[in-house]
């Protein structure tokens, strides 16, 4: 545990109200929940809503009584992102001053579109990130400075990515510690960490004041979490995560990536694949009790 850190363990359960918590986030919750509870630890609610276009407060209200109607209690005031977004502008501004953001001014489409001639001309695949996504060709690499201040300035659409690889090579070797189970005290082995696998990732999105990647290692610093107990398929993108720790100075959690909940193909459950609700399973009938046996824990 890093100096500084609270002397008991602190977990942390963070869904984005875009839609219906499912039997995925229950299995999330509760593994963090009764971690907590274990080891005489905290156990703290985050509020992603920093994407403003999607989220809505009656998801919101729809999480917090789901996760009560599971039996789960957490410290309050619950954090919300969107109540800091003067923090995450000062982190953004302390790599902007250490020349490591860069603006980039490619849409989606122009990405596509640049990914798929360079496929042509190559007759390769172009390398994808551990999620599947071509990685960013590095188009606005290498703009001049004066060039980008006057698109910026022009009202230009623009996001900031991070050079992975130059900030790689000044943080040196990465890895981080993965637990066998929830519990603080469970065997924990090494992880080499691999940021370049993500290529420029950006961190300033043009529809939200910060991405994930920047948001979720600025709140588990500022709100002390020890314990990044989350799904497997997040395993990955810790090597980002770490490799911000290291250039903003924030403390090294101890994680572990659980497994997930499938559908009948396979699938992780998903709201964008519209998984069954927890609500809908609650109006059904079914018991908080139910839920537990259902994800596989003790009822």
């Amino acid at each position: 545990m890093a100096d500084g850190q609270s002397a008991r363990p602190v977990f942390r359960f963070a869904p984005s109200p875009n839609g219906y918590l499912h039997l995925g986030h229950a299995l999330s919750a509760l593994i963090n929940g009764d971690a907590a509870q274990a080891c005489e630890g905290r156990f703290l609610l985050r509020i992603e809503d920093i994407d403003p276009a999607r989220c809505r407060p009656e998801y919101e209200a729809a999480i917090l009584e789901d996760l009560a109607w599971l039996g789960l209690e957490w410290e309050e005031p619950v954090r919300r992102q969107s109540e800091h977004v003067a923090l995450y502008r000062r982190r953004l501004d302390a790599l902007r001053a250490r020349g490591l953001l860069y603006p980039c001014f490619c849409s989606r489409r122009a990405l596509a579109q640049c990914v798929e001639a360079l496929e042509k001309a190559s007759g390769k695949a172009w390398r994808r990130d551990p999620d599947g996504a071509p990685l960013y060709p590095g188009t606005c690499r290498g703009l001049s400075a004066d060039l980008a201040a006057r698109r910026i300035a022009d009202g230009e659409p623009h996001a900031w990515r991070l050079p992975v690889a130059r900030a790689s090579a000044a943080c040196g070797v990465l890895a981080w510690h993965e637990h066998e189970a929830a519990d603080p005290a469970s065997p924990s082995r090494l992880v080499p960490a691999d940021p370049l696998a993500w290529g420029d990732v950006i961190l300033d999105r043009r529809d939200a004041p910060a991405s994930y990647h920047l948001a979720v290692v600025t709140d588990d610093a500022a709100q002390g979490i020890t314990q990044v107990v989350r799904g497997e398929d997040l395993a990955a993108a810790t090597a980002i995560h770490r490799l911000l720790q290291r250039l903003l100075g924030l403390p090294e959690p101890g994680y572990h990536h659980h497994r997930l909940i499938r559908d009948e193909e396979g699938r992780k459950l998903s709201k964008s694949i519209a998984s069954t609700a927890l609500r809908a399973l609650r109006t059904a009938g079914a018991t908080s009790r139910d839920i537990r046996m259902r994800v596989g824990l003790a009822g």
